[in-house]
């Protein structure tokens, strides 16, 4: 599938997926006659995971080192597979705290919502 085809089916625009190929994230995509990419539906996939990590906060020099690391030679290596582990319970231990913020704010708008609902009943 084409660029704009793999757009669509990963939720990112062709501008960041170009992106991210020119930033090393993408493994090598096949190129057509005319030199255009063409992209496998495990490339989709990996568009996919790209764009869930980026959803979750994860900075973009961390989804780089990661996305290199998984598309290297010796990607399968224990010390490649340490650090990308390494990665994914670091950005977890941030998720988790930022959940617990997250949290702590819905509550305390709920907590308002409720003063200001009984001020405007009265």
């Amino acid at each position: 599938m084409l660029i704009k085809d793999a757009a669509l089916a990963s939720g990112l625009s062709a501008d960041t997926i170009r992106f991210y190929a020119k930033s090393g994230m993408l493994p090598p995509i096949a190129r057509d006659g005319r030199g255009w990419r063409v992209f496998s539906p495990a490339d989709v996939e990996w568009l996919k995971t790209l764009k869930h990590l980026r959803s979750t906060g994860m900075p973009l020099p961390e989804i780089t080192r990661f996305a290199r690391s998984a598309h290297a030679p010796d990607a399968d290596a224990p010390e490649n597979r340490s650090m990308r582990l390494g990665i994914m319970q670091r950005h977890a231990h941030t998720l988790a705290k930022r959940q617990t913020e997250l949290d702590a704010c819905a509550k305390y708008l709920a907590h308002k919502i409720a003063i200001y609902s009984a001020l405007s009943e009265d």
